[in-house]
């Protein structure tokens, strides 16, 4: 033997590496858990937002929450401008539907309150008006599908007659609608 085999009492397999050691468990390589699309879009979205003067993008998002369904479809918030190196006592720029800037006027003290109660603090110390398109904000109520005009079961049929709440009854019929004769949903 060789003077560097003396020393070792470790035992070399084959692949060249110390027998009797266990494989470590698997590590991320960066770290960190995974993160979910929701809570990445703020931090997506951000630059943008603050190049139109959007310090926080949720008064865009949170609009018609703000401001009442009536006047978030005929106004919405285009930009908010604060003095140099200030977070607070901004200007806030809305486009108004042309008809209804006079109704957008009278309300203007109301708007700049919820907006500083949105925010939590004195954000908007002034609002400006514009006139222009207003896109209407996004219904909440999603379409309904047609209803199938595949028969209900007959043994099936009866039995849900029965039943008083017609949502209830209507979401049964559909299921029942996609029953096979061996009972399986297709």
């Amino acid at each position: 033997m060789g003077e560097a085999d003396m020393g070792s009492d470790k035992t070399i397999g084959k692949a060249g590496r110390p027998r009797g050691k266990t494989a470590k468990p698997y590590e991320r390589p960066r770290g960190g858990q995974a993160k979910a699309i929701s809570d990445l879009m703020p931090q997506i979205g951000r630059p943008a937002f603050r190049r139109f003067g959007f310090v926080q993008s949720s008064i865009v998002s949170r609009w018609p929450e703000i401001v009442g369904d009536a006047h978030a479809k005929v106004c919405s918030p285009e930009m908010i401008r604060f003095p140099p190196g200030e977070k607070s006592d901004g200007i806030l720029e809305l486009v108004v539907l042309p008809a209804h800037a006079p109704l957008i006027q009278q309300v203007l003290a109301e708007i700049m309150e919820r907006v500083n109660t949105f925010f939590g603090y004195r954000a908007v110390a002034r609002i400006k008006l514009r006139q222009g398109a207003v896109k209407p904000p996004a219904s909440k109520t999603t379409a309904k599908s047609p209803p199938s005009l595949k028969p209900i079961p007959m043994e099936l049929g009866d039995s849900l007659r029965d039943i008083g709440d017609p949502e209830l009854r209507a979401v049964l019929e559909s299921l029942a609608r996609g029953l096979d004769t061996k009972g399986t949903v297709t």
